[in-house]
């Protein structure tokens, strides 16, 4: 299992719950600071976080995106 987190610039409100509903996220929260939303995702490989990051990239309203992947 491979956990990263996405933090999510965007004006819209409500985004942290549109997030949540993107398969593989398994927690979203809104934060106050240069990024309005983090969303926490779970994949089998390493390669399904950009699909990942694609679709909320594709979320109306999502200027942009920064990813961290957990290092263990």
């Amino acid at each position: 299992m491979v956990r990263a987190i996405i933090l999510v610039k965007s004006p819209k409100k409500l985004i942290a719950a549109r997030l949540r509903k993107i398969p593989s996220v398994s927690d979203s929260f809104p934060t106050s600071g240069q990024f309005d939303a983090v969303a926490i995702i779970d994949v089998e490989q390493l390669g399904q976080i950009k699909e990942v990051a694609t679709l909320i990239q594709k979320i109306s309203g999502v200027e942009r995106t920064e990813t961290m992947v957990e290092v263990q």
